[in-house]
């Protein structure tokens, strides 16, 4: 997709309200929580009174995490709807998406919602109503935020709760990026292997003895490396589909404990993605980004965005680029002996970050809990 068809297909989403060629979404739904504008509160209370900063301790801050694709299910959101303005985003969502998100995810099917272009939105418009949610029960963990990081498409989410983008200007760019890379999977068969191995497991090795096959059945430049760096010794593998089969079948050989192909449709975080780099640059070039008021890290080094152009940049690179998660937990829980971790909050479906925060960090993972998306929560509850 190039940019004028882009900007087309904003134009028709966005009707008289949107100049043809404009470059600027319209804001959040009207009485959406505005957490940038929490966040600068509690930036400022930084300089306040000593009883504020008292309350910005290690162990009264608060980390976010946001959940990326895969984490899908049938039913999202059920959990959300009683919270205030939640309907609201996903209206908002509606307009930007032209179909009806919030029936797609509460009442599936499974195969559509499992669908790239489908399921990307639908997990970071569920990880930000769910920061309603948290912001409605526990406004305190909203104000001592101090960092946050998402994984994959979760990154765009965590952008937008730091203030970094608008929420519709954010859905749009991942409705692109989504479509995009929808586009690029199906243009070659490929996938995403989860390997759990053991120490004597060569993740390199292995991957270049499976484009070695791939090489004899016919297949020039074949992809197989590995895309997501989850926890020590888990790792998924993305690449030629024959590929990912050729390690499953010889999964003894190269010391794998145990393999999973992965609910998705392409062979994501490697160069197979290269077509969709451009309709993903053409809007992140549209809209206004704007420097994070907490700390987000980066998928693609783990280290925190600095500023604008650094954030278009990455996210861009993000695409073709491993996710350093088990680095991004390292840099983000990394402090001096006796320091109290921070409170951590899975915002979105499933509980796969919380899974690995114990695999990195089993000290970080005692003060983690999850925010419900589903039904009602058992482990969280109003504020006094």
């Amino acid at each position: 997709m190039d940019v004028r068809v882009a900007r087309a297909a904003w134009a028709r989403c966005w009707g008289a309200g949107c100049r043809r060629g404009a470059s600027r979404l319209p804001p959040p739904p009207p009485g959406a929580v505005d957490v940038a504008e929490l966040l600068r509160g509690a930036s400022a209370a930084e300089g306040g009174p000593p009883e504020a900063a008292a309350r910005r301790l290690p162990g009264g801050c608060s980390v976010l995490l946001f959940p990326g694709q895969g984490s899908q299910t049938v039913g999202m959101g059920r959990g959300l709807l009683r919270y205030p303005r939640v309907r609201e985003l996903y209206a908002a969502a509606r307009r930007v998406l032209g179909y009806d998100l919030l029936e797609l995810s509460l009442r599936g099917p499974q195969e559509a919602l499992d669908r790239t272009a489908h399921c990307q939105p639908a997990v970071f418009v569920a990880s930000l109503a769910a920061v309603e949610k948290l912001h409605h029960l526990q406004p305190a963990v909203i104000e001592n935020c101090v960092a946050a990081a998402g994984f994959s498409v979760g990154e765009f989410a965590a952008l937008v709760f730091a203030g970094a983008m608008e929420f519709s200007e954010g859905l749009y760019a991942v409705k692109i990026r989504a479509e995009a890379m929808q586009e690029a999977s199906e243009a070659i068969p490929s996938g995403m292997l989860s390997v759990l191995g053991q120490p004597q497991t060569k993740f390199t090795f292995a991957c270049l003895e499976a484009r070695e096959h791939c090489k004899t059945l016919g297949i020039e430049n074949p992809v197989c490396e590995v895309s997501n760096y989850l926890f020590p010794g888990c790792r998924v593998i993305s690449g030629h589909l024959e590929a990912l089969q050729f390690l499953q079948k010889n999964s003894s050989k190269y010391h794998f404990r145990r393999t999973k192909m992965l609910p998705v449709s392409g062979g994501f975080h490697t160069r197979l993605m290269e077509p969709a780099l451009e309709p993903l640059a053409q809007v992140l070039k549209a809209i206004d980004v704007k420097k994070p008021l907490v700390a987000v890290h980066s998928n693609v080094d783990g280290n925190r965005y600095m500023h604008p152009k650094h954030i278009r940049k990455l996210l861009i690179q993000q695409v073709v680029s491993p996710v350093k998660w088990e680095q991004t937990m390292h840099a983000m829980y990394e402090r001096g002996k006796g320091t109290e971790f921070p409170r951590t909050f899975e915002v979105g479906p499933g509980r796969q970050l919380g899974t690995i925060l114990k695999n990195c960090n089993l000290q970080a993972w005692r003060s983690y809990s999850h925010v419900e998306v589903l039904g009602a929560d058992e482990d969280l509850e109003e504020d006094p």
